[in-house]
């Protein structure tokens, strides 16, 4: 069943995908911090499809972002966070399927990520279809870091691409492990805000942080 779900999916992001490969997604993310646009990439069509539809039903209207970790990424799209209480664990709902991985892009500061259940209960790297995080990556990076992203995760880097990483800063441990499905073009002071909240031992804020998402067209 859930097979034939994701070739569903599949199939019909390609219809959509080759009527309107050319043109550009972009998505708000509003909050109490201030706005955030971002830019979905076409390189990533099940994944952006997926949000999009998401999106455009309200379902992320008033859901949280209920894992902040500053300098490194900030969490949301658990449809259990609504409305929840201090007291509930958050991170493992969902709108009912998963989406396959489509790996490629780099976590530079800003990227738009596909969160996941890590480990050997997900090989194939099946991102949540709901989920997603925001990488804050302020730390500077060198050299060192993305030698080590080669050795662990048997991604090479382009000069281009050594040079966003050094100058923007990011997260390269993740890439190739998640999926990387837009970037952060608008509203980096926002980012910044959100990732400095003060949160409990679980990462979750203690004040509530929600959101609502709206497609720019």
């Amino acid at each position: 069943m859930q097979k034939n779900l994701f070739k569903l999916i599949f199939l019909l992001s390609l219809l959509f995908y080759t009527s309107c490969k050319e043109h550009i997604f972009k998505v708000e993310i509003q909050t109490v911090h201030g706005n955030m646009v971002f830019e979905l990439y076409n390189s990533t069509p099940l994944h952006r499809d997926s949000f999009i539809k998401l999106i455009d039903s309200g379902f992320y209207d008033e859901l949280l972002f209920h894992r902040v970790i500053h300098d490194f990424m900030v969490q949301g799209g658990d449809p259990d966070s609504k409305n929840a209480g201090p007291e509930i664990r958050l991170g493992s709902g969902g709108p009912g399927y998963l989406i396959p991985a489509e790996i490629g892009a780099l976590h530079v500061r800003g990227a738009l990520a596909a969160a996941r259940i890590g480990g050997k209960a997900n090989p194939d790297k099946f991102s949540s279809g709901s989920q997603f995080y925001i990488v804050q990556g302020l730390k500077k990076l060198n050299e060192l870091d993305l030698e080590e992203a080669v050795r662990q995760h048997n991604r090479s880097y382009t000069e281009d691409e050594k040079r966003i990483y050094l100058e923007q800063g990011g997260y390269p441990a993740l890439d190739n492990e998640y999926t990387v499905f837009g970037k952060l073009v608008q509203g980096f002071d926002v980012l910044d805000k959100i990732a400095t909240v003060e949160t409990d031992s679980d990462d979750r804020p203690l004040q509530n942080l929600p959101m609502k998402v709206r497609v720019i067209r």
